[in-house]
């Protein structure tokens, strides 16, 4: 078993990368530590679904272990293959679940509005429990409506904050694919939540 000092001296990517191909224990620790809830929340995002996102994450940690040797190109940097593997699993996940999503899945937004400000405004009219939690539920299943590729998208921008070049080296996709489908997922989010994100609304 490693220290908790020794972890923090592994995570230089190089070195870490370096580690995870030598099968080293302490250099996985790191790697779930430092990403485990990030691959989570773009996860969460994509498919809406709390107890599939969490085996999903499990599922990437699994093939980090069983490809990093043949499948990483050390030229990328690791998150980006890390957040590829993820939307891919996800985009499996809706392929061999197409059914209704269960209605008690947690939140995917907060109080603050968080990325919410991407769609127009920082505001969120509803100012009761039962508002916020209906917002929440109609964002979500706005959310679910939009076409997977454009949630993958939407994700990876507002959630994690990725820039268009890195989404681009995510989703294997050009920069101008991933505008087009930012813009397609914020104009039909807006459209669905219009009359929670009007100002004027009483």
């Amino acid at each position: 078993m490693v220290s908790n000092k020794a972890d923090e001296d592994l995570w230089n990517e190089e070195r870490l990368v370096a580690l995870l191909k030598e099968g080293h224990e302490g250099a996985f620790r790191v790697l779930v530590r430092e990403y485990q809830e990030k691959l989570f929340h773009i996860a969460c995002g994509i498919t809406s679904d709390r107890e599939e996102s969490l085996d999903i994450v499990q599922e990437v940690f699994l093939k980090v272990h069983r490809y990093i040797n043949s499948t990483f190109d050390e030229k990328s940097k690791l998150y980006t293959w890390l957040y590829r593997i993820t939307v891919n699993e996800c985009f499996n996940w809706h392929k061999r679940w197409k059914r209704r999503f269960r209605q008690d899945h947690q939140p995917l937004v907060t109080d603050e509005g968080g990325y919410l400000s991407e769609l127009g405004t920082d505001y969120l009219a509803p100012d009761t429990l039962y508002q916020k939690k209906e917002f929440e539920k109609v964002f979500r299943e706005a959310l679910k409506g939009l076409r997977k590729n454009a949630r993958a998208v939407f994700v990876l921008k507002e959630v994690e904050g990725l820039s268009y070049d890195e989404i681009s080296g995510i989703l294997k996709i050009k920069r101008g694919t991933v505008s087009s489908r930012l813009c397609y997922a914020r104009k039909n989010l807006r459209k669905s939540l219009e009359k929670y994100l009007d100002k004027d609304q009483s």
